[in-house]
């Protein structure tokens, strides 16, 4: 392959990357400042939690429409709208007066948010080569981790030395510098020429991939695995100051390790996928790892800094799961729908995060932080059946349509 084919993909995997990265940063904004918050407003945790079940209410509702709209008008102009929309949320939140205000502003949040996942690998379906889309979601899972990890050291750091308002105005001027980035290479995201079809067969054909059964499941593979990042990022901090004794700096130091480790694993992960086909069974390892030592954290079997590895150790394994989970998607979904099929797949990662940062919250409210980390690990087990349960459908229907094709070749 030529070497400008090779700068174009560069190009647009950075490009991409680099919008996730601010996706992903901003699921974090107001999690990180829950001390903060929680003070400022005299606010409980079920409270708290019920800030980020807006966000990602908003966020999976509109990921699953936004499909529709990216195979519609293009994922371009959908990428820089939702650019544009975490911007103004973070200016929303810097100004809050009352609870209320907080929650206007996550309801934006989600709104920015909920557009990325079927901009974003619509963009990498369409722009980058068949032998490098597997990095392209590797690097895209990556930043996603990076963001996460960036988030909490950003907006403490800014909170303690000034405060929590400061924190979020600074938040603010993420987006609105990848705006401007992304416009200036906007020929890079070009989308495809959309087709255009008769009235009737385009809005019969619109719905036809809610049908396969391979959708739900990777919907429920994502509702479950969200689950349990929904108690990780919202709550483990906190659940490890109570079970370990440990500071608040070094149990949020332990969460930003699970976050690298998770890009580092994505990154690994890459290589790993690129040369599979089974990628269930390389998702069924990975967390069935992570489970385990997501059980052992919640025990306390080992003293705080063991606890800051373990924490890294399931977000490594974790992360390897990352590129396989997309290319299993992206067998799974039909050649004509990505932007609603990932939409659609990926609002039940919105939906899990929803849910599972109030029934954790409930959780830390009765005082039982080790049940959060027994449930994260029963989460991802159950998660491991829905992965299986893809690549089986998956292989079933390959091999139908390779005999299908054997025997037209035959008959010919």
């Amino acid at each position: 392959m030529d070497k400008q084919t090779l700068r174009n993909d560069a190009r647009v995997i950075g490009l991409v990357g680099l919008a996730h990265g601010v996706s992903h940063f901003y699921h974090l904004i107001l999690a990180a400042l829950f001390p903060w918050l929680k003070t400022a407003f005299a606010l409980s945790y079920s409270q708290l939690a019920l800030l980020m079940t807006v966000f990602f209410v908003v966020s999976g509702i509109g990921q699953a429409l936004a499909g529709f709209v990216v195979d519609r008008v293009g994922a371009r102009r959908v990428l820089f709208s939702g650019m544009a929309m975490l911007g103004v949320s973070a200016l929303v939140l810097s100004n809050a007066q009352s609870y209320a205000g907080l929650l206007a502003g996550a309801l934006l949040a989600g709104m920015g948010n909920s557009i990325f996942h079927p901009a974003d690998y619509t963009i990498l379906n369409q722009r980058v080569s068949r032998e490098r889309v597997a990095h392209g979601f590797s690097v895209h899972g990556l930043s996603g981790s990076l963001g996460w990890a960036a988030a909490p050291l950003f907006m403490t750091g800014i909170a303690a030395a000034s405060d929590w308002r400061t924190a979020l105005l600074s938040a603010a001027a993420l987006p609105t510098l990848v705006l401007v980035v992304l416009w200036l290479n906007r020929a890079a995201l070009r989308p495809d020429p959309i087709v255009r079809h008769a009235e009737g067969a385009a809005q019969e054909g619109s719905f036809d991939f809610l049908r396969l059964p391979s959708v739900w499941m990777c919907f429920g593979f994502f509702f479950l695995t969200a689950l349990a990042l929904g108690g990780i990022q919202s709550f483990s901090t906190t659940g490890l100051v109570k079970l370990y004794g440990m500071s608040l700096a070094l149990a949020t130091s332990a969460f930003t390790a699970y976050m690298l480790a998770s890009a580092l694993g994505m990154l690994l992960g890459g290589f790993l996928a690129s040369g599979r086909k089974e990628h269930d069974r390389t998702i069924g390892a990975a967390f069935a790892l992570a489970a385990v030592l997501a059980l052992m954290l919640g025990l306390a079997l080992v003293p705080a800094w063991g606890a800051v590895v373990m924490m890294a150790l399931v977000g490594f394994f974790s992360g390897i799961a990352g590129p396989s989970r997309d290319l299993m998607i992206r067998a799974a979904a039909p050649k004509n729908a990505t932007g609603r099929v990932y939409g659609v797949v990926y609002s039940g990662l919105d939906s899990g995060l929803a849910v599972g940062p109030l029934m954790f919250g409930l959780m830390m409210d009765a005082g039982r932080p080790s049940l959060v980390f027994a449930t994260i690990a029963v989460f991802l087990l159950l998660a491991i059946a829905t992965a299986t349960g893809v690549g089986t459908r998956t292989r079933k229907t390959g091999a139908k349509t390779g005999a299908r094709s054997v025997i037209r070749t035959q008959d010919s």
